[in-house]
């Protein structure tokens, strides 16, 4: 049995998400989650909500609440839609937990023994109106790399390029609009993660079999220009873990706080933390460090992140600048899986914009499965892919009713007009089946291949094809004609169909768990993996089934 670990990367807070972030790490990742569970491999999935920064703090304005009022009420609803995705989180946390204060003090007093931080005088857009300084999302203007004119001070939304506030060109306060703006000095810590460089370096070119997309952005970052940037870790907000070293002030640093992008992938490891001290989950009882600490057991843990392209450059670099410039044996990611953006209707899908199908919406109009099944057969795994309309519909009505369904309709419905409520236990399996298991068991073989490479489309399209091959024997076989001259025949072909439905019902679980639920319930059959097609369609003996 392998030990799995799984993050997908933490939403902000600032609202409801869309369904490109939901296939853009979720999504795929609860997929994996729940093939290797089905394998019976032992598995922790953990994700949580992303609170501090100026995304909760513009957010918790806009609204008229205290940001931290504000951010407990949006954690409920997010964890209330990701149930509603059937997202099998094994703990969804908050970044805003007292085990992330304390993990996020205690990485930046390792560096600072380490010589890897070091205070800089710096200068930032101060705002007149306002009477702050206005850092990352509290300033927005033109890229100067775009030219798009809804840039944020930390990040350009349209192509994704890393900012300081001032680089923006006609830069104005996202708070009041004002133009009054000025550059005042003051002093920030930074992470010295050139020092890192080489480190980084060979790190990322031991990864052999990661992504291309992947490897080029991080490749990208560490060569680019004059190469991988030291990179402040503070900022003057109000909001979010105060600087400390370990437990002990930082002189100078009053009133500052950590940098979103700093504790924020720390929660990954506090999300652990915070799992156990609820008492949750197997193996609670050794301790989280377990999954975390090489020396308290994680040497046998695969650690594998999910996320969209844009935040590749943090999980890369500055995170494992962090965990290695700690000097602690602790994890380090095994295996990234990037996406590509999944575009709507032409355009970027966007929050900030309220573009696109957001995942409370998807949810009131169709269940989980329909936009599970649609989102991950077209995971922008290569390449981005387009969101329309239309697309879905005929692709959800074109698998899931033509196919899967149609199957399990006609055998269930034959079944009962012809013997009963019962699976006929007459005649015996023939050439046929016989050619049939051998096909599904070379499908199985290349569906259980690509889940395990993480090849989702690739996955889905296997999977595909074993529902095909279903409707394919039936329409071959054809049961219905058999049964006025060999009844025993028909029996033999329908308790054959029957069997394929539990063995369809494990294999598309991971992908629609509802459906799959249900499909299994109603053959009285649970959802275990089946270790070969013979044993897979082997599964109920002629007994009632309804």
């Amino acid at each position: 049995m392998a030990r799995i670990l799984i993050t997908s990367a933490i939403p902000y807070i600032n609202g409801i998400k869309h369904l490109g972030n939901l296939i853009g790490s979720q999504l795929p990742a609860d997929l994996f989650a729940r093939y290797n569970r089905a394998r019976g491999n032992e598995v922790l999935f953990l994700c949580a909500t992303d609170e501090h920064g100026t995304p909760a703090e513009l957010a918790a304005a806009k609204a008229g609440k205290p940001v931290a009022e504000y951010c407990a009420e949006m954690w409920a609803v997010q964890n209330d839609i990701a149930q509603g995705f059937r997202l099998s989180f094994d703990h969804f946390g908050r970044s805003s937990s007292p085990q992330n204060h304390r993990l996020t003090q205690h990485f930046a007093g390792r560096l600072a023994e380490a010589g890897l931080i070091e205070e800089v005088s710096e200068k930032q857009v101060y705002s007149i109106a306002d009477g702050r300084f206005l850092p990352d999302r509290y300033i927005e203007g033109t890229c100067p790399n775009c030219g798009y004119d809804k840039a944020r001070g930390d990040q350009c939304e349209n192509c994704t390029k890393q900012l300081d506030p001032t680089d923006l060109i006609n830069p104005r306060s996202a708070i009041s609009g004002s133009t009054d703006l000025e550059v005042r000095d003051t002093k920030h810590l930074y992470l010295r993660q050139s020092a890192l460089r080489d480190d980084l370096r060979a790190w990322i070119d031991s990864k052999t079999d990661w992504p291309i997309l992947t490897t080029s952005i991080a490749r990208k970052w560490l060569d680019d220009g004059d190469g991988l940037q030291d990179r402040g870790i503070t900022r003057d907000l109000d909001w979010g873990i105060p600087v400390k070293k370990g437990d002990q002030p930082w002189p100078g640093m009053e009133g500052k706080v950590f940098y979103v992008w700093f504790d924020a992938p720390i929660e990954y490891i506090a999300c652990a933390a915070e799992w156990v001290d609820a008492g949750n989950g197997p193996g609670s009882e050794q301790g989280w460090e377990r999954w975390w600490r090489r020396d308290k057991g994680a040497d046998d843990v695969r650690y594998v992140q999910f996320m969209g392209k844009d935040n590749v450059p943090f999980h890369t670099l500055s995170f494992p600048a962090t965990i290695l410039g700690s000097g602690e044996p602790w994890k380090l990611v095994d295996y990234i899986k990037s996406f590509n953006y999944l575009n709507y209707d032409g355009g970027q899908f966007s929050t900030s914009q309220g573009r696109g199908v957001f995942m409370d919406q998807a949810l009131s109009i169709l269940p989980a499965d329909y936009w599970r099944w649609w989102l991950l057969s077209h995971a922008p795994e290569t390449s981005d892919s387009e969101f329309t309309w239309e697309a879905f519909q005929q692709d959800v009505n074109k698998d899931l009713a033509d196919v899967l369904g149609n199957f399990v309709s006609r055998i269930t419905k034959f079944c009962r007009a012809k013997f009963g409520e019962a699976v006929p236990g007459a005649g015996a399996y023939g050439p046929q089946e016989t050619a049939l298991i051998a096909d599904l068991q070379a499908r199985l073989d290349r569906y259980q291949a690509h889940m395990e490479a993480i090849e989702i489309r690739k996955a889905a399209a296997e999977l595909r094809a074993i529902w095909v091959a279903g409707n394919e024997y039936l329409q071959s076989a054809g049961p219905w004609t058999v049964f006025k001259d060999d009844p025993d025949r028909a029996a033999a072909i329908t308790r054959f169909a029957l069997n394929l439905i539990p063995f369809y019902a494990a294999l598309s679980a991971p992908f629609i768990p509802d459906a799959a639920a249900t499909m299994a319930g109603a053959m009285g059959a649970d959802l275990s993996w089946p270790t070969s097609a013979q044993d897979g369609v082997a599964g109920i003996a002629p007994r009632p089934w309804l």
